[in-house]
């Protein structure tokens, strides 16, 4: 359901500028939005001064027209014509009550279901075998993970790929690393930890150690090879990083339909590379394989290299095919960071040349820094993602330890995560996914101002309100009283809680998760000032009943946000 206060209302608009001005022309692009200024009403309409071009008057006089061309609909009480032809609208309390009530009485508060019967596969996270994961890749699971969920609430059927890194020369000198730099007690008590300790030491020695990276290569052929004892080593890696990763995941509530890694798609790499020359589309370029795409404005697109390896492009190549003839998906959405930009329009163009017509999409985010610069290995500032998510679970943790409430042990452990968890969350997906973030513990951490948690204490509030009603007065369903709009910011409420399902629509069409988590932190300030200016179980019963109803409501929109969000709803702080 998109709001369809603003689709009835543009119907009558449509219909005044037809009486008006007669059916030759077209109206179907006419549009009511939302008042900017709520001095000037509820709606407004803006389009006079587009239709002049047409019309050749001027636009007040062609608002002053349409206006006047019908009769008031019982829907509005009042229409005005202002400054040079802005047409604004004042609905009806009684059919704004309404148009809300429908809204309340859908599972998810009016989301569209659109995308029935539409397969979209998201790529998102893709963290690499044998390394730990750190705070850089927080971006794309969290992002990644909020558009999957809004996915899925608009009706599409998703498929949540986690696109491993778990083939390359990297294993031949794991590999080596593996056998050499550790101990056999270490190799029994394998983790992710040690695997990295051995790449490093094993990378290290290929630039010390005079046959060091012969070995490494030996290793990867023997691998490439299916040698059975380098192939059940490179299993335990991945066996060992995914365990890790899941364990990650849970702590995050982020879960994928599939785990295939590059190794998945290996064996039809070189049938691509012949399905590029058969088409005429790659040509020897000093011994390498290319596809040149100077016509569109790109570098050349390496395929193949000179000692007839694959790399990164040529398997993205074969995953989209491989996707399209398995899942035939509309469109193919990848979530990574903004260095990959000039890799996802060549490959993108090159499967456009294969033939491919469905929908690839990059929606890349800016990096995460600290303040002193980039993350770096070698610079040993890399903080662990895990390590980041105890740190918020702690600091949340003392927050509640020094609230001075009687919270039992486990209980306050429970909050904890769920607070912790959702500030770090919340702190990225508020912001535009292509700016570049700062990170600072004090910023990830924040439990006060436009935060996860200051979201999830206005949702506890509304629930602990809706508990003593239900409590002192009335286990009667809130929903089923009357709503009654008595003062201007009951309106302004209603009229915000009408937005929701256009503010969901709006954060999958443009992949940006911040335009609903935007929506949801100025309902929650304007459920703030309602609260605090209207009294509820206080009230006389009808007012009382109305408002409950109406907090009842605000309740099921942050509910279901933040669960698209990904951010956990906890009924009491």
């Amino acid at each position: 359901m998109i709001n369809k206060c603003e689709t009835q209302l543009a119907e009558w608009i449509k219909l005044a500028f037809e009486t008006a001005f007669g059916g030759d022309h077209d109206w179907s692009w006419l549009r009511v939005q939302p008042a900017t200024d709520k001095q000037f009403g509820d709606f407004q309409c803006n389009d006079a001064m587009q239709a002049a071009r047409n019309l050749r008057m001027a636009p007040r006089a062609i608002a002053e027209a349409a206006v006047a061309a019908l009769p008031l609909p019982e829907m509005l009480t009042k229409v005005e014509v202002a400054g040079p032809g802005f047409i604004n609208l004042t609905v009806n309390p009684a059919w704004l009550a309404a148009q809300v009530e429908a809204l309340a009485c859908t599972e998810n508060f009016g989301i569209p279901n659109i995308g029935q019967g539409r397969t979209v596969i998201i790529d998102y996270s893709s963290p690499n075998v044998a390394k730990p994961m750190h705070i850089g890749h927080i971006r794309s699971t969290i992002i990644g993970a909020a558009i999957d969920r809004i996915h899925r609430a608009l009706g599409y059927q998703v498929i949540a790929d986690n696109h491993l890194g778990d083939w390359g020369t990297q294993f031949g000198i794991l590999i080596q690393g593996y056998r050499s730099c550790l101990t056999e007690e270490e190799r029994e008590n394998l983790t992710v930890d040690l695997l990295e300790r051995a790449y490093v030491a094993s990378y290290n020695k290929t630039r010390d150690e005079e046959g060091w990276l012969e070995g490494c290569r030996a290793e990867l052929v023997k691998l490439q090879q299916g040698d059975s004892e380098n192939r059940a080593i490179w299993e335990r890696f991945i066996a060992i990083s995914l365990d890790e990763f899941d364990r990650i995941y849970k702590r995050l509530d982020v879960s994928f339909d599939l785990y295939r890694g590059e190794s998945y798609y290996h064996d039809s790499l070189a049938e691509t590379v012949a399905l590029l020359v058969e088409k005429d589309l790659a040509e020897e370029s000093e011994g390498a394989l290319v596809v040149k795409l100077e016509a569109e404005g790109l570098p050349v697109c390496l395929v193949r290299k000179s000692d007839g390896g694959f790399n990164y492009t040529t398997t993205d190549i074969a995953t989209v095919r491989s996707r399209i003839k398995e899942f035939n998906p509309e469109k193919i959405v990848y979530v990574t960071d903004e260095r990959q930009q000039l890799h996802f329009k060549q490959f993108f163009t090159v499967c456009r040349k294969l033939g491919c017509d469905t929908t690839l999409e990059h929606v890349w985010f800016g990096l995460m820094r600290l303040p002193e610069g980039t993350f770096s290995t070698r610079e040993g500032n890399v903080i662990k993602l895990e390590v980041l998510l105890d740190e918020a679970e702690q600091r949340a943790l003392e927050i509640i330890k020094g609230s001075g409430r009687d919270i039992p042990e486990e209980l306050q452990r429970s909050l904890a995560a769920q607070i912790g968890i959702s500030a770090i969350k919340y702190a990225d997906l508020s912001h535009d996914p292509q700016t570049l973030i700062t990170f600072t513990w004090e910023r990830a951490l924040a439990l006060e101002g436009n935060s996860g948690p200051y979201l999830q204490y206005a949702y506890a509030r509304v629930c602990t309100l809706l508990d003593k009603y239900a409590e002192s007065v009335s286990q009667q369903d809130p929903l089923s009283h009357t709503l009654l709009l008595h003062t201007g910011v009951e309106r302004e409420l209603v009229l915000k809680l009408l937005q929701f399902p256009q503010s969901v629509l709006r954060a999958a069409e443009s992949y940006k998760p911040n335009v609903l988590a935007d929506y949801l932190f100025t309902l929650a300030q304007l459920y703030s000032s309602f609260y605090q200016s209207s009294p509820v179980l206080k009230a006389e019963d009808a007012v009382r009943d109305s408002r409950i109803k109406l907090c009842a409501m605000v309740a099921q929109a942050l509910g279901v946000g933040l669960n698209l969000l990904g951010i956990s709803t906890p009924r009491r702080i």
